[in-house]
């Protein structure tokens, strides 16, 4: 049973996060050949002020 494990910045809409896990569903169906309903994908918003880049936080840099 596949299981992805997605961190992202905070921010997405709901509409993007479906797709998101729509598409990276698809994808593992296509190129392992899994059964779509055993595929598992979490996403997991992380806080702007929790995400750093080049020792600064995405909400310093104004991502």
């Amino acid at each position: 049973m596949p299981f992805v494990h997605i961190y992202i910045l905070e921010g997405r809409t709901e509409e993007q996060k479906k797709a998101a896990i729509a598409k990276v569903t698809e994808a593992l169906v296509e190129s392992l050949g899994s059964p779509k309903e055993n595929i598992r994908v979490m996403i997991q918003e992380v806080p702007k002020s929790q995400w750093g880049i080049g020792g600064v936080t995405a909400k310093d840099l104004g991502r």
